[in-house]
């Protein structure tokens, strides 16, 4: 794992709140879903099973899935399964709202799952198309 090239940082000045409605529109409008959108705030999440953090903790974990892609993928191969949940994390800091994406080389993806030649490129569309959808966002 490279945390350069796997590891993708972007900022927006938009707020939390903005960035994840506007990034749940682009991701719905290019096919895919936000699988959690009930529990992706990780403040009400957490409260809602006891745990407790400060009023201004604001991380959303995004689930993000294309089921018409992901359907094709997993029934040809359910090995690919560790790799499919595709996270963006959206949080506030220094007064900035920060996306967090992690992504794998086709390299990274080929040693995980094995004997599975066309995984490694067809996922690699996948990630970069998500990478998109969070510049289109900010």
């Amino acid at each position: 794992m490279n945390r350069n090239e796997d590891l993708y940082v972007a900022e927006s000045e938009k707020s939390v709140t903005q960035f994840v409605a506007d990034f749940a529109e682009i991701v719905k409008k290019n096919a895919f879903v936000v699988n959690n959108s009930d529990t992706m705030d990780m403040k009400k999440t957490f409260r809602e099973h006891g745990g407790t953090v400060p009023d201004e903790f604001d991380l959303h974990m995004m689930q993000v899935c294309k089921p018409t892609k992901a359907d094709k993928s997993l029934t040809a191969n359910p090995e690919r399964s560790i790799l499919m949940p595709k996270f963006v994390m959206v949080f506030s800091k220094d007064g900035k709202t920060q996306v967090r994406y992690l992504s794998y080389s086709a390299a990274d993806i080929a040693a995980l799952v094995l004997d599975d030649p066309k995984f490694p490129e067809s996922l690699a569309q996948t990630f970069a198309k998500i990478r998109s959808m969070i510049d289109e966002a900010r």
